[in-house]
């Protein structure tokens, strides 16, 4: 019964603090960020810290004692409430496992059905070696970090990358980024991440064959922040010896560039960031493409210098590196820093909330997303431990470090994968600056201090205000620096001091809890750690024992380090999982040995520095234990401290950047594929037949004619080239050939055209840069169910803009899930041309066509248009070809058996006439029973497949394209190819429309949702969502416009003016 008098303690405080149980459940767990709420950390207590049978048994014990007073009644109530709750715990946690379960036998079956594609069993090349020895990507812990000074590494890679001049692009988008005086702890977006980001940037501008590096972050107008987050630019000094490079020239070094997007005076959490990240992505993409050519006049003899790689960090990065890797066809390099799923598993295992009120919370389903796009998209993923590689990212549906393993023996064995691709895991552990920590060597032997303390010089400010808690000083001090999180444990390392006499009596403990003003202002999680910390020093008595010092800045850190060292004491980490633990590098740097949770990073730390000793954080008396040991035993603390110094240069930023590049290095370099030229000035007149046929010439090695993307017979060219990302067949002499014809056709044309054909001919198709010289762009990418409907909404757009459609001002863009057959005939049927046109996107985004009022054309190839088999060249990387489609006929075929019809009558099937060479189409006859889009993904991801899965035309069709392709990308491969103005671009959406429809809607662009249109495409396609369309579309944004149902031309007139697309 001890377990119910607690549980009443409780109850009763709840009763006297308020408020009501209501309150607190409907608050429970949520990320606060004003006022602590005592109730909600009396039912956290409750709920967490006993069994349901005592929670019932309080329950009948109040109702047994019931009376008329109010208090009584109150306290059956709450009894009553608090024990559903748990119940609802033990609920969750019973459907978690079943779905953990169920994850599990879906991997184990997608793992063999791979393997079973590929034909062999494991051989013993691909088994690897163990993994308590040596890495699963076959490098052991000492072949990843070898023993060499930051002066023979500069060295090193000064001779490797002498003559390269690379341009690296990192991405960082939540938190506060600055290059001097970070407030780091200022909120939960600003912490770790954006040191290291900042630092990393730092160090890769001062490397040897490094030109430029570009850190892109968001811009901050916002009043509650400082002005200095709202400079575009910010150059990032480097610092210590090793920072100078040997050349310099006008545009090299390290930079912050903030890129604006989101609310322009609002500070916002990165949860609420998801609806701008393709407004950054735009944002970014013309930065690097104008720096690109500022460095190619600079570095690059005239030709541009696109970036090695883009680096994204977190998830939201993540997935704007994944977008601009696409369209700018660059390498691209992901650290996840946090995973969602480790998050959302942790926090479905305590139970006290349920997946949808987690996701409404962190949004951790469109975060999730991310990640696995990160995977889909990335060629390498850093991690900082194995750890992370081994638990994390093993979660996720797009790893498997068994299939990584055969998949990468495979590849070095040039062995086909049949489509199949898995990044690279590679372990680089963080670095760190050592310039301003200056050890004498005299510090080796353990007796003297780390500080050569000069008697003239005062002491920093932090010491005295850490030393005014101790009525003695001078005693070793045992240092904890962390956020006050449940998570770092810090009350368990209180309790641990508070229970241990001769740990008391032998040292201090200094608690560095971040910054905090008045604990009632803290966030509700922080508050209620620091009240039981409190608590537990009143409980201990530990006054003067113990020091938890308000405010420190971050250049007080070294000095609080310093003075730890100095008085021979211990740094301890006890987290219950720590992902790095970077603390304890830096406590290692300053001669301080370690006591560390062995969950995660310090592991791995451990093993390289050997500096200390690991300790179960559940173990309040191992925690004991370890630091008295090493506080008592003098020898010991001298070996450990004597360790850390000798190894610590491991984790120096030069050999983090040594490593870091080398990796780079090794993907193969993928960039934009055509000669662009700027011949045609953007003012000229754009009916000149000699501008005509430049741009003829322009494009003349890269276009061919088509009729619809024609299959590729042979696969095996791709899959023998899955990590060079080779996979458009040569056909240069029929292309050569059929653009002779169309060359020919076009100067007939351009030759006797006369003054009433000025309009059309600016819309012929030699006049492909007229993408770059419309004003305006206006594309219409409404998902109709039939192409008469379609037809109809396009004639409303015409109509509305006739007058700027004569004058040459608008160009049109057709972008659609349909084939280029469909188009054409629909045109046709429609009455319009394909000239009015000056582009097609079709099949989902998987292929761009432009059109040709070439006769010859017309004959030749049945269709007058042209296919830009340079955009093939962007998304062809990791596309599965002929391997993906035996998959999808194999999955197609399943479902029918599952549901028990005859193969007659299929409930999906392949469409062989609506495919091709990058679109894989699918015919569905019953959209309900088959699996919602995201199911058909997963099922892909799991057997390494990379693609985009896509329900269109209302769930009557499956196109299935390259992982990099969609229309959203399209419209940025075009601002490449051709300099169209993303700025100037109107989108004309329906209320809802294909499964791909919430990328049309963000980004720089304007939008016109035609209300009404496609509005059953909402239950049918989306109601199996993730994540609900708000979260991630900002509908309230200025570039977003509604129009009523049954809108009119006039309606739609009224809406160009108001975006002011059109003069009223």
């Amino acid at each position: 019964m001890a377990g119910n008098d607690w549980i009443n303690s409780y109850l009763e405080a709840i009763l006297d603090v308020g408020p009501g149980i209501e309150q607190a459940k409907s608050s429970l767990l949520l990320r606060e960020r004003g006022r602590f709420s005592p109730t909600r950390y009396f039912v956290e207590e409750v709920i967490t810290g006993f069994d349901e049978t005592d929670l019932h048994r309080s329950w009948v014990r109040a109702a047994a004692t019931r009376s008329p007073q109010e208090r009584n009644t109150r306290l059956e109530n709450m009894c009553w409430r608090i024990w559903n709750l748990a119940r609802k715990k033990k609920q969750i946690e019973g459907e978690e496992a079943q779905r953990m379960a169920k994850r599990r036998m879906e991997r184990e079956r997608g793992r063999r059905e791979a393997v079973a594609d590929m034909s062999e069993d494991l051989s013993e090349g691909e088994k690897g070696d163990t993994v308590g020895d040596v890495s699963a990507h076959g490098e052991t812990v000492r072949s990843r970090m070898p023993r060499i000074s930051s002066v023979d590494v500069m060295d090193a890679l000064a001779s490797q990358f002498k003559e390269k001049k690379l341009y690296i692009v990192l991405i960082s988008l939540h938190g506060l980024i600055r290059g001097e005086n970070m407030e780091l702890g200022r909120d939960s977006d600003t912490g770790g991440q954006v040191k290291y980001v900042v630092e990393l940037a730092r160090a890769l501008g001062s490397m040897p064959g490094v030109y430029r590096v570009d850190l892109m972050t968001r811009q901050l107008l916002a009043p509650e922040v400082d002005w200095s987050y709202g400079e575009p630019t910010e150059m990032l000094t480097p610092r210590g010896p090793d920072g100078l490079m040997d050349e310099m020239g006008e545009s090299s070094g390290a930079y912050i560039i903030r890129i604006p997007f989101g609310p322009r005076d609002k500070y916002i959490p990165k949860e609420l960031l998801w609806p701008h990240i393709p407004e950054f992505v735009d944002g970014a993409l013309n930065h690097i493409v104008q720096m690109s050519k500022v460095l190619g006049e600079q570095i690059g003899s005239g030709q541009p210098v696109w970036p090695i790689a883009i680096h994204g960090h977190y998830a939201d990065a993540g997935d704007s590196a994944a977008l601009l890797s696409g369209a700018l066809n660059v390498p691209m390099v992901f650290t996840g820093h946090s995973l969602g799923r480790d998050k959302l598993d942790q926090l479905l295992k305590q139970g006290r909330q349920s997946r949808d009120e987690i996701n409404s919370t962190y949004k951790i389903m469109r975060r999730i997303e991310a990640e696995e796009q990160s995977l889909d998209v990335s060629e390498i993923i850093i991690t900082s431990t194995r750890q992370e590689i081994d638990e994390q990212w093993s979660l996720y549906d797009g790893f498997d470090v068994k299939l990584e393993r055969k998949l990468r023996a495979r590849i070095k064995r040039n062995v086909s994968c049949y489509g199949r691709f898995m990044p690279r895991m590679v372990v680089i552990p963080p670095g760190m600056e050592f310039h301003h920590i200056v050890p004498h060597d005299a510090d080796l032997d353990g007796e003297t201090e780390v500080i050569d303390d000069n008697p003239a010089s005062p002491d920093p400010p932090i010491w005295s205000e850490i030393m005014r808690f101790f009525t003695n000083p001078r005693k070793p001090m045992i240092l904890a620096l962390a956020r006050p999180d449940p998570k770092k444990n810090i009350t368990t390392l209180v309790k641990a001091f508070g229970e241990c006499r001769p740990l008391r009596e032998l040292a201090n403990l200094t608690l560095i809890m971040g910054n905090r003003e008045v604990i009632d202002e803290m966030s509700g999680t922080n508050a209620s750690v620091l009240l039981s910390i409190l608590k537990l020093i009143d409980k201990y008595d530990l006054y003067g024992q113990v020091a938890y010092p308000k405010h420190h800045k971050q250049s007080d850190v070294p000095e609080i380090y310093r003075l730890a060292a100095k008085t021979k004491g211990v740094f301890i980490n006890p987290a219950f999982i720590e992902p790095f633990g970077l603390t304890l590098i830096e406590a290692a740097a300053h001669g301080l040995p370690i006591v560390a949770t062995k969950n995660g990073g310090p592991v791995d730390i451990h093993r390289v520095l050997d500096n200390g000793l690991l300790v179960d954080p559940h173990d309040q008396q191992a925690i004991a234990d370890a630091l008295l040991k090493l506080v008592a035993d003098k020898q010991l603390w001298a070996r450990c401290r004597q360790n850390g110094l000798k190894n610590i240069h491991l984790f120096s930023w030069p050999e983090h950047c040594k490593t870091y590049l080398s990796r780079i290095a090794s993907c193969r370099p993928r960039h934009p594929q055509w000669k662009r030229t700027d011949e045609v000035s953007e003012n000229s007149e754009s009916d000149s037949p000699g501008d005509s046929l430049r741009d003829i010439q322009d494009i003349s090695l890269n276009l061919k004619l088509s009729l619809d993307g024609e299959k590729n017979e042979d696969d095996r060219g791709l899959d023998n080239a899955l990590d060079s990302g080779e996979g458009v067949i040569d056909e240069k002499g029929k292309i050569e050939n059929a653009l002779l014809r169309w060359t020919k056709g076009i100067t007939g044309d351009s030759r006797h055209s006369g003054p009433s054909d000025k309009a059309d001919h600016g819309n012929s198709s030699g006049k492909f840069p007229a993408l770059r010289r419309r004003k305006f762009i206006v594309v219409l990418a409404v998902d109709h169910e039939s192409v008469t409907e379609f037809l109809e909404t396009l004639k409303k757009v015409f109509k509305a803009t006739e007058k700027e459609r004569a004058s040459g001002s608008i160009g049109f863009i057709s972008s659609t899930s349909m084939t280029i057959h469909e188009i054409h005939s629909g045109l046709i049927s429609g009455g319009l041309r394909t000239t009015d046109f000056d582009a097609f996107i079709c099949n989902s985004g998987s292929e761009i066509y432009y059109p040709s009022s070439s006769s010859e054309d017309a004959v030749s190839s049945g269709l007058p248009f042209v296919i830009d088999t340079d955009y093939h060249s962007h998304i062809g990387y990791r596309w599965g070809g002929e391997g993906l489609r035996k998959t999808l006929v194999r999955w197609a075929a399943s479902i029918t058996e599952k549901k028990g019809e005859n193969d007659e009558e299929q409930i999906i099937k392949e469409d062989e006439e609506k495919s091709s060479t990058y679109c894989f189409a699918f015919t569905v006859k019953n959209l309900s029973l088959i699996p919602p889009f995201k199911e058909l993904r997963k099922v892909m991801r799991i057997q390494a497949l990379r693609c985009h899965v896509i329900y269109c035309h209302n769930g009557s069709k499956l196109n299935v394209i390259p992982v990099l392709a969609s229309r959203s990308q399209a419209l940025r491969y075009l601002y490449i190819r051709w300099g169209m103005d993303l700025c100037n671009v109107v989108v004309f959406v329906g209320e809802c429309g294909d499964t791909d429809y919430e990328g049309l809607l963000g980004g720089v662009h304007k939008t016109i949702i035609l209300k009404g249109v496609c509005r059953s495409a909402h239950t049918q396609l989306h109601s199996t969502r993730s994540y609900p369309l708000e979260d991630v579309v900002p509908y309230g944004g200025p570039n977003i416009i509604q129009i009523d149902e049954d809108c009119s031309d006039g309606d739609i007139t009224t809406a160009l003016e108001n975006l002011g697309i059109i003069k009223a």
